[in-house]
């Protein structure tokens, strides 16, 4: 008993947003290959491709707009890997130094809100598919507004389920996502090849192809639902590297990692809704997806379609906790990632039994998040051209003594070109809220927005010298 508790307390990381010491980066790139490869296999892909279909792209534009879209965006995500090596902490913990201790508050809440909504898509879907689970094993009712309380209950199993691995921290999830992704990934090919033998490969062959305006929007479709949504998270795993891990071993460790899972489900959610349109208009998307399976494919494919989503809100909920962390809130992580757990179950309750629909606000919330997102990376990106080394005294400290204090704890040419480029980014921006002065034009129509928000955040951070402070 007594080494038994001895292990468990070696599991449980106690360490918050504070840089790791160099002695204890030990860490090397195959650890984030998996963790990336484990977090991207859940059914949420199959949905990403049927919506490319629905916005009219043949299957072959489809799988070019995957490889192009997901391996692009989180090759992104490794290049912010990079700072997580270089400086120990947290990604936006690290982003103090660029923005300024009190300045870094704004990217700090987008990525929070950020982490909490795909924790609620992520929970709201597997809750669903348990809910499927229990009809088949004990006859109970599939809708989740015909059964609150079960509804209920199966988000709490999930959330629960999430917590452990989650709450333990950074050593157990390395550990889960690995060998997990075995267990979960064979069950997804299973089902994969059951999927496959319902495509109508007479409707593929007969689709016409799309405009390159509409390949164009695609790509940023599904950046913006991959990669770009991870990109301000990917260092919180990182941090863990050791210092002789060459650069281009994480870059090649993200975009590998979650380019392979995701280039099959996109591709797969393209081949089964060219011939059906249903998939990409499901308020459900896991009971449409089984509906097209035959029934003894039923159980194992529920059980896949959890354990995938499973793996995917290890990771996000474990960097929510560092988020709540960085806005200052002062708890222990275990406690900050327990806050963001009840956040997102009383999320997955709304969807489930009060919205009307899942899927239309999931895919309006992550075109929403993906502008200040994106404006965090150009300026961060930028910021990293010249910054090799953080101060890890003066990111822990808030007050004016800090290294990263600047003016009144504000970087002004940051967060000004942060600020302005979300403004200009949403100019070119249409969704179920509103639709920017710009949005009509080729660029905003084609769905590029977030490239124009890149570049303006990028450029001026440049222009105004932002990013040559960072070698002073």
């Amino acid at each position: 008993m007594v080494r038994a508790a001895e292990n468990a307390e070696s599991a449980l990381e106690t360490r918050g947003i504070e840089p790791v010491p160099e002695e204890e980066r030990t860490g090397h790139p195959m650890q984030l290959f998996w963790v990336w490869f484990a977090a991207n296999i859940s059914i949420l892909g199959l949905p990403l491709g049927a919506t490319l279909v629905a916005e009219g792209l043949a299957f072959w534009q489809a799988a070019i707009v995957a490889v192009i879209g997901s391996v692009g965006s989180f090759a992104i995500v490794g290049v912010v890997s990079i700072a997580g090596r270089r400086g120990g902490a947290p990604g936006l913990t690290l982003s103090r130094a660029v923005f300024g201790v009190h300045g870094n508050a704004g990217p700090t809440v987008v990525s929070l809100i950020s982490r909490l909504g795909w924790e609620t898509v992520n929970t709201t879907t597997a809750a669903f598919a348990l809910l499927s689970l229990c009809a088949i094993l004990f006859g109970t009712a599939g809708e989740a507004k015909a059964t609150p309380v079960l509804t209920i209950l199966c988000i709490a199993v999930f959330e629960l389920l999430t917590m452990v691995v989650s709450g333990l921290g950074h050593k157990v999830l390395v550990a889960v996502q690995r060998w997990a992704t075995w267990v979960f990934g064979a069950l997804n090919i299973v089902v994969a090849i059951s999927l496959v033998a319902t495509i109508d490969w007479h409707a593929v062959g007969a689709a016409s192809p799309a405009p390159i305006g509409v390949v164009i929007a695609g790509i940023g479709t599904i950046a913006a639902g991959t990669g770009i949504g991870w990109a301000n998270a990917s260092a919180d795993m990182s941090r863990y590297q050791s210092p002789a891990v060459k650069a281009g071993s994480l870059v090649a460790s993200a975009a590998v990692g979650a380019g392979i899972p995701l280039i099959l489900l996109i591709s797969l959610g393209s081949l089964l809704s060219a011939g059906d349109p249903a998939l990409a208009e499901a308020g459900d998307p896991v009971a449409a997806i089984r509906a097209m399976l035959p029934a003894w494919m039923a159980v194992p494919y529920l059980i896949a379609a959890v354990g995938g989503l499973l793996l995917s809100n290890h990771l996000s909920v474990y960097s929510a906790g560092l988020s709540t962390l960085t806005m200052g809130i002062n708890i222990k992580r275990v406690y900050a990632v327990a806050v963001d757990v009840v956040v997102t179950f009383l999320g997955s309750i709304y969807f489930m039994l009060v919205a009307d629909s899942f899927y239309d606000p999931f895919v309006t919330f992550i075109s929403l998040l993906a502008i200040p997102i994106t404006a965090w990376l150009g300026v961060f990106l930028t910021d990293m051209l010249h910054r090799t080394t953080y101060d890890p005294a003066g990111l822990m400290d808030m007050r004016s003594t800090s290294s990263y204090w600047y003016r009144g704890g504000v970087e002004p040419r940051a967060f000004f070109a942060w600020a302005l480029a979300i403004v200009v980014g949403y100019l070119f921006s249409s969704n179920d809220f509103f639709t920017g002065l710009l949005a009509e034009t080729w660029l905003g129509e084609n769905g590029l927005g977030w490239v124009i928000t890149f570049v303006i955040s990028a450029g001026v951070y440049a222009l105004l010298g932002g990013s040559r402070k960072a070698a002073a």
